[in-house]
């Protein structure tokens, strides 16, 4: 995470915590498809860009071994306070501590819109450095018609068409498995999109 996006987000911690720090601000079918991935999911499991801390709590209680990792301090700080039992980390994903090939899957719950198009295949080879063989990789992002910056609430981010952001996963070695696409009506339309991808199985 760039240095200017990790200071946007800890002057505006308090208000992103208050408004979408809960697992009941989630859209049910983002809900149904990250439990539906994680339980189809085997070995450890990195929650990259955890924010504060609920997806990993939630996959937590679920029974999965995870690990939250963000590098906004103020998350950070906020998930071990509210779920003291779940392991966090405050450092950048694009550079894990992790051994080569000891995670099972990476939830990337719109963690990566922040990166320029010309770092995300930097931050997506991390993730294969990191993954097991047949492990998985679940991708939240923001869909537009070209690969372009808007205005996010807190700082400029980065939309992608599916198929663009398909292939930079493939270029690093994954295989795409699926792509869901919805529109978000709350609190204005905008299309949300996910692609599950997965790196090669082991012979």
């Amino acid at each position: 995470m760039p240095s200017d996006v990790e200071a946007a987000y800890s002057g505006r911690a308090a208000d992103y915590i208050e408004q979408l720090s809960s697992i009941s601000s989630v859209h049910p079918s983002d809900l149904q498809l990250v439990t539906s991935w994680a339980a189809q999911t085997g070995g450890p499991l990195l929650d990259a860009g955890c924010g504060p801390g609920h997806w990993t709590a939630y996959l937590t209680a679920q029974g999965h071994e995870v690990r939250g990792v963000d590098q906004v301090g103020s998350f950070v700080d906020h998930a071990r306070r509210t779920y003291p039992d779940v392991a966090f980390e405050q450092r950048s994903f694009d550079t894990l501590p992790d051994s080569a090939g000891s995670i099972g899957g990476i939830l990337a719950w719109y963690s990566l819109i922040h990166h320029e198009p010309s770092a995300m295949r930097p931050a997506l080879e991390e993730f294969v450095r990191v993954l097991q063989p047949g492990g998985t990789l679940l991708v939240g992002f923001f869909i537009s018609d070209a690969v372009e910056p808007f205005d996010h609430a807190v700082i400029a981010a980065y939309r992608w068409p599916p198929e663009a952001l398909a292939n930079e996963l493939r270029a690093v070695g994954f295989e795409v498995i699926e792509t869901h696409t919805r529109i978000g009506r709350h609190p204005k339309p905008r299309p949300h999109g996910a692609i599950l991808a997965q790196l090669p199985p082991p012979d």
